[in-house]
């Protein structure tokens, strides 16, 4: 274990792996924008899509190799399911990487190149089988098993101890209070102007517009970027009309402001958000399911 992370240290350390990472993010991230790209980060689902579309190649393949092991017909259809799978789990994946911090993507570039060789592997494997050369087909078919493990654990070592696909906001109930409690004098607030304050160990974002006081966590969802210092913005509703929302910084994710809901990714988590109100000239807030 301890030897793992050592190497996975290195590659997110290895600056000259940025000359592969730079020039292919600028490829991903010409994914038309909007519902194609949001569709490939998972925002219906509520979670990263890569993780779920990855489990058919991964099964595939792995059945692949137990069937070949025991001797028995069906590997190569498996394996023609695995490289056909592999097409949009590549595409999702790839939309979330670009829109990481350095070190994830420097790991990622070295994740993505292992399952490249094991679709060509397992390509080569289906060409010798439909050749019958079965020996053959069989080997390179266990050295894309052997090259799909690697691209596993440096996934794995993305999403848990890089939290590459995590929710960096999920923390926030479980730190607020809960109830209604003081944030600051409404008379801090210069409509249409973002403010940050804090809800006890939790920053916000804080924009008085109208006769409204809205407040999100500060922490964006996807990557923990500071909403307050985002752009703001009106979003057209799907019922018509408009509604008020944030870009953050770091990644371009937009979120609603009245619900925190997520209007665009790469984001997928939806943004804690508070319920607020004025009493004697001080604002108060209160997270709903906090505690």
């Amino acid at each position: 274990m301890g030897v793992r992370i050592r190497l996975s240290d290195r590659l997110e350390r290895a600056a000259g792996l940025d000359r592969v990472v730079e020039p292919l993010q600028q490829v991903v991230r010409k994914l038309p924008p909007g519902g194609v790209r949001d569709a490939l980060h998972g925002v219906w689902l509520g979670h990263p899509v890569h993780p779920v579309l990855v489990q058919v190649p991964v099964g595939a393949f792995m059945s692949a190799g137990f069937l070949d092991a025991l001797g028995a017909d069906g590997a190569t259809s498996l394996i023609g399911l695995g490289l056909a799978a592999s097409v949009p789990a590549a595409l999702a994946g790839s939309a979330d990487w670009a829109e990481q911090h350095e070190q994830q993507m420097r790991t990622g570039v070295v994740h993505a190149a292992a399952n490249s060789a094991a679709i060509g592997l397992y390509a080569a494997s289906l060409l010798a089988r439909a050749r019958r050369r079965t020996g053959l087909g069989k080997a390179l078919g266990y050295a894309g098993l052997a090259a799909v493990a690697v691209g596993g654990l440096l996934g794995g070592d993305i999403s848990y101890r890089q939290a590459g696909g995590a929710n960096h906001a999920e923390e926030t109930p479980h730190l607020v209070t809960p109830g209604w409690q003081d944030l600051m004098p409404l008379a801090d607030l210069r409509p249409g102007e973002p403010a940050k304050a804090a809800v006890g160990e939790v920053p916000v974002f804080v924009l008085r517009d109208a006769d409204q006081v809205f407040v999100l966590a500060n922490k964006c969802s996807h990557m923990s970027g500071p909403l307050a210092d985002g752009e703001l913005s009106d979003s057209v509703l799907t019922g018509g009309g408009e509604d008020r929302c944030v870009t953050c910084p770091w990644h371009g994710s937009v979120f609603r402001l009245r619900d925190g809901a997520v209007v665009h990714g790469p984001a997928t988590a939806d943004q804690p958000a508070f319920a607020t109100r004025i009493e004697a000239g001080i604002v108060q807030v209160c997270l709903p399911g906090a505690g």
